[in-house]
């Protein structure tokens, strides 16, 4: 039997995801340093409410909001113990709202990178990771999520490892890496070699793609890159909303709804299939976002001219294809 995504899939043009996890919660009041797994638990009622504004903006699929709901991300917290349940929670409070949507909604389990080093250069080796992910699956597994979505990866031995895990879990999955480092992931990835690396894959994604990185238009960038390796496998874009700006204490991202709208256009005509946003993106947006996608007919897939002149500069010269284009590494980033 095939799962709902995969239906949906099937039967539509395109699909629209939700927007930021992180940054609505500090708007609901998140803590700098607070976990927001522990939301789950604590003020459901507001994971209920930020589930819910993606809906109501239109959202086909929304995340749970379980991205460092990991052990080895819990364990900052003292709370690794806790990570099989607070997932499912995550998916449970989903899984009540897409129930009552009156409409198909996809309630995808967000999984997030465990935040360590993957052996030979880190601690962490495959084994362990294997377990780490299984926990967290199983979890949102039992919660009611229709497919698991890994985010925000940086190096292949962790997507390879979350792959293996989802197999044991018996669940379909889509993933997406974070290109942020001129055209390349933290840990050197292009996105020719992400294409090679899912359709190798044992237990391949349901659908591939990026998201987060730095902005909406290198995020395209990225995406022409996949389709220029000829994958018939769906696309997904999560772009930021613009570039972070800090103001006044916090930071803000100062992407308007109309630039979303102008990227959720473009990255359907660029191949995408699941389009949505990342840090910064608000339910305003994804109004914006869905209203044009309905009522703007596809074009031609844009050119890199026409991304940014649309959306802004990039943010680098090189595009992650070049022998020159090696990243220097940076600390990870949580997604917000």
């Amino acid at each position: 039997m095939t799962n709902p995504l995969q239906r949906l899939l099937d039967t539509r043009d395109w699909l629209m995801a939700d927007g930021a996890t992180g940054t609505n919660l500090f708007n609901m009041g998140l803590e700098s340093g607070e976990p927001p797994e522990m939301w789950n638990v604590d003020h459901p009622d507001r994971i209920r409410t930020l589930y819910r504004g993606a809906v109501e903006a239109g959202s086909d699929l929304f995340l749970t909001n379980s991205f460092g709901g990991n052990a080895a991300r819990l364990k900052l917290h003292g709370a690794e113990k806790r990570a099989r349940e607070l997932s499912r929670i995550s998916a449970e409070l989903g899984r009540d709202v897409a129930d009552a949507a009156g409409r198909t909604v996809i309630v995808a389990g967000s999984v997030g990178p465990t935040g360590e080093i993957m052996a030979p250069m880190g601690a962490l080796t495959h084994d362990l990771a294997v377990e780490i992910f299984h926990e967290q699956a199983e979890g949102l597994k039992e919660g009611g999520a229709d497919v698991l979505w890994l985010e925000t990866i940086s190096a292949p031995e962790e997507y390879k490892a979350a792959a293996e895990a989802f197999s044991l879990a018996g669940m379909p999955w889509c993933g997406t890496m974070s290109f942020d480092t001129a055209g390349r992931t933290m840990m050197g990835v292009t996105s020719s070699a992400m294409v090679d690396m899912v359709e190798g894959l044992p237990n391949p994604p349901i659908a591939f793609g990026a998201n987060c990185g730095v902005g909406a238009s290198d995020l395209l960038r990225t995406v022409l890159g996949f389709v220029a390796q000829g994958s018939e496998r769906p696309i997904i874009a999560k772009g930021n909303a613009g570039i972070p700006k800090y103001h006044d204490g916090h930071i803000h991202y100062d992407g308007t709804p109309e630039l979303m709208a102008d990227y959720a256009v473009l990255a359907r005509d660029c191949g995408v299939k699941l389009i949505g946003g990342c840090c910064g993106t608000m339910p305003d947006h994804l109004r914006k976002m869905r209203e044009a996608l309905e009522n703007t007919p596809k074009g031609p897939r844009p050119t890199l001219d026409q991304i940014t002149s649309r959306l802004g500069a990039f943010s680098s010269a090189a595009d992650g294809t070049g022998e020159d284009d090696t990243p220097k590494r940076r600390p990870r980033r949580r997604r917000a």
